[in-house]
């Protein structure tokens, strides 16, 4: 279904008044989330994102910026809804096993004895 055009160059609202970059499903807060958590450069957000063009990346920040307030509330509330959902669910049968077996980061790795280097050293 063809979505609502924008005044931006690349950004239309899909049919739930999501932002997105025309032509693909990624929703502009993906975008900008990971711009800002790994504080990527456009460049490297098209390093990451090799099917968007600068201009696309150009234009979906422009469009985050002049938007922020509104698209951060809208990450918050996903992210609440994904505790949320977290939270129902219950713990991960898989998460529950590899606690068990100590596997999960955090935990106490049996040390992997194959021998000493030159410096005296387990590796």
């Amino acid at each position: 279904m063809p979505g609502t055009e924008t005044t931006y160059e690349h950004i239309i609202l899909d049919e739930h008044d999501v932002p997105i970059i025309e032509g693909t499903t990624m929703k502009i807060i993906e975008l900008a989330g990971a711009a800002i958590a790994n504080t990527w450069s456009p460049a490297e957000l098209q390093d990451q994102f090799p099917l968007l063009t600068l201009g696309q990346i150009h234009s979906a920040l422009a469009y985050y910026w002049d938007h922020q307030a509104a698209l951060d509330q809208d990450m918050e509330h996903r992210l609440q809804r994904v505790e949320e959902l977290r939270r129902q669910a219950g713990p991960s049968p898989l998460r529950t096993r590899l606690k068990e077996r100590a596997l999960l980061l955090g935990h106490h790795r049996p040390e992997n004895k194959v021998g000493n280097d030159a410096g005296g050293t387990t590796r």
